[in-house]
C-alpha cells in the first residue's frame, strides 16, 4: 500500500487501486506508438500489483504500529510466484512482462538473484510459447514502467509545487519524460504522448485519522470501513 502522512492521519492507497490508475495512464497512449500486442500491454499494466490485498494481508504495520509503507517491501517468493501465476493463465506475453517487472523491482536484491536468473531462462521459452520477440516484450515493459512510475508519482502527491517539472521515466521510445503542475492543477507531461490533448484520471484513497494500530487485525478492520475518497487530476498536454 501507498501510505501519505497528512496532519488529519493515514491517507492511503491500496496497490491494486494504483495499478488501475497506471492502466488509465497506459489506456490513453498515442495509438500510432502503442506496442503490437497491445491490450496484453494494458492488461499487465493494470494488474502488476495484484498480489497484494492489503484488505486480508497479515503483515501490515510497522516497528511503531504504523502502516508499512510500499517502499519497505522486500523481496518475497512466494508472492511473486502467486502473482507470476495468475499472470501465466492469461497468456505468455502477461507473464513475461509481470517477470520483466519483478527482476526491475528486485535486481538489487541479493536474497532475489537466483530468482531473477531463473526468470531470466525461462523467458526464452515463454518468449516462443508467446510467438513473439525480446524486443516487443521491452517496448511493452517500458511502457509499463513509465505508467507505473508516472501512477506512483501522482499517489504518492510527489508533483513539485511551483511548476517544477520532474522526470517521469523513460518511455518505450527511449524518450525522458518530465511532469509539471500546470494552471488549475492540470499535471503536464512533456513531450507529450498521448492520443488526446487531455484527459481525466481518478483514484481511490483511504482516510484513517488513528496513527498507530495495537495490532494487524485492528488496522484491516478500520481500513475495511475507511471512507473510500476519489481523487481526480486531469492530464493535459499544456
Amino acid at each position: 500500500m501507498i501510505v501519505n502522512y497528512k496532519e488529519e492521519g493515514w491517507s492511503i492507497v491500496l496497490q491494486r487501486s494504483h495499478g488501475l490508475l497506471a492502466g488509465q495512464i497506459c489506456g490513453h497512449w498515442k495509438k500510432s506508438d502503442q506496442p503490437v500486442r497491445w491490450v496484453e500491454t494494458l492488461i499487465a499494466t493494470t494488474e502488476h500489483d495484484d498480489v497484494s490485498n492489503e484488505l486480508e494481508g497479515t503483515d501490515l504495520l510497522n516497528e511503531n504500529g504504523g502502516p508499512k509503507n510500499f517502499k519497505t517491501a522486500q523481496f518475497n517468493a512466494t508472492d511473486c510466484d502467486n502473482l507470476l501465476a495468475k499472470a501465466t493463465e492469461k497468456g505468455m506475453y502477461v507473464a513475461l512482462l509481470i517477470s520483466r517487472h519483478i527482476q526491475f523491482l528486485y535486481q538489487q536484491e541479493p536474497r532475489a538473484d537466483a530468482y531473477c536468473m531463473t526468470l531470466k531462462q525461462k523467458e526464452k521459452q515463454w518468449i516462443k510459447q508467446a510467438e513473439t520477440s525480446p524486443e516487443q516484450v521491452s517496448a511493452s515493459y517500458e511502457l509499463l514502467e513509465f505508467c507505473d512510475a508516472m501512477s506512483l508519482l501522482i499517489c504518492q502527491n510527489m508533483v513539485q509545487p511551483e511548476h517544477r517539472r520532474m522526470e517521469i521515466s523513460t518511455g518505450p521510445d527511449g524518450t525522458h519524460y518530465e511532469l509539471r503542475e500546470g494552471e488549475d492543477q492540470r499535471l503536464i507531461v512533456s513531450p507529450w504522448p498521448f492520443e488526446v490533448d487531455s484527459f481525466t484520471i481518478n483514484y481511490e484513497t483511504r482516510n484513517l485519522s488513528q496513527l498507530s494500530f495495537k495490532s494487524n487485525a485492528e488496522f484491516t478492520k478500520l481500513l475495511k470501513s475507511a471512507d473510500v475518497q476519489l481523487l481526480s487530476r486531469q492530464i493535459s498536454r499544456k
